[in-house]
C-alpha cells in the first residue's frame, strides 16, 4: 500500500515520531491513523522504560502563579542534557506539569514515595468502612486495593488523570514526552503554596 506524504505527515505531527517510524506505522496498520499512532506510542513507551536508568542532571524550575496570586506552584523537572532542557516542547512540558500541581495539590510525586504508614493507616480505614457497611469478608480486600488505588490517583502526581485530558495519567504524559525527546525525564520535586493554609 501506498502512504500518502500528507498521512506521513499528520502522523508526524500528532506523534513526534521520525519520518521512516510514521511510513513504518501506517504501512503495517495499512494506513489506519489511529492504530499507526497506538501502535507508535507502544513502542515509544517501551524505549522509554529502557531510557529509565539514565542520569538527569539538566532541567528547568518552572514557577506558576495562579489566582492573582492565591496559589504559587515551583517543580523541577529534570532531563539529559541541556540541549533538550532549553527547548521550547520541554519548557512547555514543565509548565503543564506546574498546572497539574496548582490545580490538583498532590501530595507525592509518584507512589513509591508515599511513607508505608500513611498507606496502612488508609488501609485500616477502607477495611473498617467496608466491615462497617457490611461488605462480605470474601470481598472486602478487593474494596480495600480499590480504594487504595483511588488514593493514590488523588495523591501522586503521575497517577493523577491529566487535567487536559482525564483518560490519560500524567505518568502516560511523561512517557510520550519521554519518546519524544529520547531522553529520560522526570519530576524531581515539587512545592505548592496557597495563601492562607497551615504551615506543617
Amino acid at each position: 500500500m501506498s502512504i500518502p506524504a500528507s498521512m506521513i505527515k499528520e502522523l508526524r505531527e500528532a506523534t513526534g515520531a521520525g519520518i521512516l517510524d510514521c511510513r513504518t506505522a501506517l504501512e503495517a496498520t495499512q494506513g489506519n491513523l489511529e492504530a499507526a499512532t497506538a501502535l507508535l506510542q507502544e513502542k515509544g513507551l517501551a524505549a522509554a522504560a529502557k531510557r529509565a536508568d539514565r542520569e538527569t542532571h539538566n532541567g528547568v524550575l518552572d514557577l506558576y502563579s495562579h489566582g492573582e496570586g492565591r496559589v504559587g506552584v515551583m517543580v523541577e523537572v529534570n532531563c539529559e542534557t541541556d540541549f533538550v532542557a532549553r527547548t521550547m516542547e520541554f519548557r512547555t512540558f514543565a509548565h503543564e506539569i506546574a498546572l497539574q500541581i496548582a490545580a490538583t495539590s498532590p501530595r507525592w510525586i509518584r507512589r513509591d514515595d508515599v511513607p508505608e504508614g500513611v498507606i496502612d493507616e488508609e488501609r485500616r480505614s477502607a477495611q473498617k468502612q467496608a466491615a462497617e457497611e457490611g461488605k462480605p469478608e470474601a470481598i472486602i480486600e478487593r474494596i480495600v486495593e480499590g480504594r487504595l488505588e483511588k488514593y493514590f490517583a488523588e495523591n501522586c502526581l503521575l497517577d493523577q488523570g491529566y487535567i487536559r485530558d482525564e483518560d490519560r495519567t500524567v505518568s502516560e504524559v511523561l512517557q510520550e514526552m519521554i519518546a519524544k525527546t529520547g531522553e529520560n525525564i522526570g519530576v524531581r520535586r515539587f512545592e505548592r503554596w496557597s495563601v492562607g493554609e497551615e504551615m506543617d
